[in-house]
């Protein structure tokens, strides 16, 4: 008798984790049995915060004068062009990540086919210089790109 019991129940329970229909629910309460619990795994934020920010706005924490300040313009000696993609959101303000340089210093970086610029800290990486870069939000917010895009840019110190 037990030993057909717990058949019973096991058949259930594997019924209930391959197709979770309504049916066999049915079933497993009319046997006894309760559907088996499932979470599903909290999604990786690697530090960024989600709650409520589910938007570029949201996430970018500069305020009105660091992004005026950002967007004046200025000019530079030329180190060269990237192409960049969109760096981590969790990190705020305006930086490029770039192997353009060897030392953190100032510098500006400039979208070609809009002709907006803004200033940056320019932060250097591991790699050829024809590596690519990556921008902080902020940045790609004045720069008004495309956040998932690939943005060809020239880089001034």
């Amino acid at each position: 008798m037990l030993k057909t019991m717990v058949s019973r129940i096991a058949f259930v329970g594997a019924l209930f984790a391959v197709t979770g229909c309504a049916e066999f629910e049915q079933l497993g309460a009319a046997l006894g049995v309760a559907k088996p619990e499932t979470t599903a795994p909290a999604p990786a934020t690697d530090g960024v915060p989600t709650t409520g920010l589910s938007t570029a706005e949201a996430l970018d924490q500069t305020t009105d004068a660091e992004r005026q300040a950002a967007a004046q313009t200025g000019g530079g000696r030329a180190l060269g062009q990237t192409v960049a993609s969109l760096g981590s959101p969790a990190e705020p303000g305006f930086w490029l990540k770039t192997p353009l340089v060897q030392a953190e210093t100032a510098g500006r970086v400039r979208d070609p086919a809009t002709g907006l610029s803004v200033a940056v800290t320019l932060i250097p990486i591991d790699g050829p210089e024809t590596a690519g870069s990556r921008l902080s939000l902020s940045a790609m917010r004045l720069l008004e790109v495309n956040l998932t895009d690939l943005v060809t840019l020239q880089v001034l110190a």
